[in-house]
C-alpha cells in the first residue's frame, strides 16, 4: 500500500489529471467559441463585441472567486473529495444550460454559475496529490495534473472546430463531467485529512487567513505571484486577433486558435517545471526562470518583430510556455499552509488570481484606454509593467517550500 502511494502516476493523480482536463475545457471553451457564439446570439461585431466578451469572462471569474471561497472552506471542513463530486455536480450542470441560452444576460448567468462550480476542481485535486506524495515527489505529481488536464484547452478548440456548434460544445462538456463523476467513485480522500477529522482544532475557517499578521503575510503573497497567467491568457492572447490588427494590420488571427496553440504550450511548461523546480530543489527558482521567459516573450510580443499570423501564433505558444508555471503556483499555495486550512487556501488562490482578471480588465480597458484614451497596444503594455512588478516583488518574499512538512495544523496563535 506505502508502494503506491509513492508512486506519481497512481489512481489518483490519474483521476485528478482528468479532472482539471474537464475543468480547463469549460473553463476556457468561451474564449474558444466566444465570437461566433455571441454573433449566434445577435451581438455586433467591434466594441460591443469586446463589451460583452469583458462581461461574460468578468461574470465567469466572479463565480470562480465565490466558489473558490466556498469550495475550499467546504474541502478542509467536510473532505477533499466532498468538493471534487460537488463541485463536477453544479458545473456539469451550468454548461447543459449555457448550450440553451438565448440572450446575453442568460449566457453571462450561466458561465457565473459555471466559474462557481469550476472553482473547487484544482484546489481540492491538488491538495489530495500534495497530501498523497511524499515532498521528494509531489512537485512532479502535481505538475503531471495541470500539465495533463491543460490539454483540455486543446481538446475544447478542436472539438468546436470538428462540430461547428458552441451549444453542442457547451453540452459535451457536461456529458464529460458526468463521466468523470463516475472515476471519482474510487478515489480515496487523504490520509491527513482523515487524522485531521479526530483533532479539536479549526477547520476551513477562512478568516484565519486575516487573523494572524504572518499567515496573511502568505496568503496574499500566494496569490501574487499568479498573477502574470491571467492577464497574459486573459488579455494578450484572448484578444489576439486585436493586437494583430493594433500591430501589423491582420484580421485573419483567431483567437480560439490562439488559445490552443498557447494552452498546449502552458501543459508542456507545466510539466517542464516541475522538473525545474526537482532539478534546482526549489519552488521560487523555477518561478523566476518562468517570470524571466514571460518577460522575453511579452517583449517580443509587442516589438516590430511581431509582425505575421506566424509569428503571432508563435508567440502566443511562447507566452503559454512561460506562463506554465499554474502548477508550481497552486503547489506553493497548499504547501504554505496547515491541513486544516490547506485546501481553503489550495482552493481559494488560484481563484483569487482568477478572479483579479476583472480588475485587471478594468486597468487595461476601462482606465486607460477608455477613460485616459490610450491605445490598445500601450495599455497592454502599462498594464503588464505594473502586474509584472508586483509578481517579482511577491515572489521574492515568498518562502520556499520545496522540502516542507505538510503534516500540520494552523493555530490561533499562527
Amino acid at each position: 500500500m506505502e508502494q503506491k502511494q509513492q508512486s506519481v502516476f497512481n489512481l489518483t493523480v490519474v483521476v485528478a489529471a482528468l479532472g482539471y482536463f474537464v475543468d480547463i475545457y469549460d473553463l476556457l471553451l468561451f474564449t474558444i467559441v466566444r465570437e461566433p457564439s455571441l454573433k449566434d446570439l445577435n451581438v455586433p461585431a467591434g466594441d460591443m463585441m469586446l463589451t460583452a466578451s469583458t462581461k461574460m469572462i468578468n461574470w465567469q471569474m466572479v463565480g470562480l472567486l465565490i466558489g473558490g471561497i466556498c469550495w475550499g472552506i467546504m474541502g478542509d471542513k467536510k473532505g477533499r473529495l466532498s468538493v471534487l463530486f460537488g463541485s463536477i455536480l453544479l458545473y456539469s450542470v451550468a454548461n447543459f444550460a449555457t448550450g440553451y441560452v438565448q440572450t446575453v444576460d442568460q449566457y453571462a448567468w450561466a458561465r457565473l454559475i459555471a466559474g462557481i462550480g469550476l472553482a473547487g476542481e484544482l484546489g481540492a485535486g491538488i491538495t489530495l496529490v500534495s497530501e498523497l506524495l511524499p515532498k521528494s515527489k509531489r512537485g512532479i505529481g502535481t505538475s503531471l495534473v495541470a500539465g495533463i488536464g491543460l490539454f483540455g484547452a486543446v481538446f475544447a478548440y478542436f472539438i468546436f472546430k470538428i462540430t461547428n456548434d458552441w451549444r453542442l460544445c457547451y453540452k459535451i462538456g457536461g456529458g464529460l463531467g458526468v463521466v468523470l463523476l463516475l472515476l471519482r467513485i474510487s478515489v480515496a480522500e487523504s490520509g491527513m485529512f482523515r487524522q485531521l477529522a479526530q483533532k479539536e482544532v479549526q477547520k476551513g475557517n477562512f478568516l484565519m487567513f486575516f487573523t494572524n499578521g504572518k499567515r496573511f503575510k502568505k496568503y496574499i503573497l500566494a496569490i501574487l505571484i499568479g498573477l502574470p497567467t491571467w492577464y497574459v491568457i486573459g488579455i494578450l492572447v484572448n484578444y489576439s486577433n486585436s493586437f494583430a490588427k493594433e500591430l501589423y494590420g491582420s484580421t485573419a488571427i483567431d483567437s480560439g486558435r490562439s488559445i490552443m496553440f498557447a494552452y498546449a504550450a502552458i501543459a508542456i511548461g507545466d510539466i517542464s517545471v516541475g522538473l525545474v523546480s526537482q532539478y534546482f530543489k526549489s519552488r521560487k527558482k523555477a518561478l523566476y526562470l518562468f517570470y524571466g521567459l514571460t518577460i522575453l516573450s511579452g517583449i517580443f510580443f509587442f516589438s516590430p518583430l511581431n509582425n505575421s499570423d506566424t509569428s503571432m501564433y508563435a508567440t502566443c505558444a511562447a507566452l503559454g510556455f512561460s506562463t506554465g508555471f499554474w502548477a508550481i503556483f497552486v503547489t506553493m499555495g497548499a504547501e504554505q499552509f496547515g491541513t486544516n486550512l490547506r485546501a481553503t487556501a489550495a482552493t481559494t488562490i488560484p481563484n483569487m488570481v482568477r478572479g483579479a482578471l476583472p480588475l485587471i480588465n478594468l486597468m487595461f480597458k476601462d482606465l486607460f484606454r477608455d477613460d485616459w484614451k490610450w491605445g490598445l497596444v500601450m495599455s497592454a503594455i502599462v498594464t503588464g509593467v505594473i502586474v509584472m512588478s508586483i509578481t517579482l516583488v511577491a515572489a521574492w518574499f515568498t518562502e520556499e517550500t520545496f522540502t516542507k512538512d505538510l503534516n500540520y495544523v494552523e493555530t490561533d496563535e499562527g
